[in-house]
């Protein structure tokens, strides 16, 4: 359960973010990179569980949270930048 979950966000990471480079509008661009954001940090979530429940361990798991951390990061502090200008 916790790998699909993991899965739907991640997918739904890459599909909005694509989405939103083909915004037609700030606000829609805006709007895509916030849900990109949103789903980036549940993915981190699922990680820190499936960490948490022993599914997966060791380097591998830890090399993949580290990454998306710092995707949720970025998607973060893009949303942040956008909706400032």
């Amino acid at each position: 359960m916790l790998g699909k979950q993991l899965l739907c966000c991640g997918a739904s990471v890459a599909a909005n973010y694509r989405a939103a480079c083909r915004a037609r509008s700030r606000a829609e661009f805006i709007s895509r990179i916030g849900i990109v954001a949103e789903e980036a940090d549940e993915s981190v979530l699922w990680l820190e569980m499936i960490g948490e429940s022993k599914i997966l361990n060791g380097n591998r798991l830890e090399e993949i949270s580290k990454e998306a951390k710092e995707l949720a990061a970025i998607f973060a502090s893009q949303k942040t930048a956008k909706s400032n200008r």
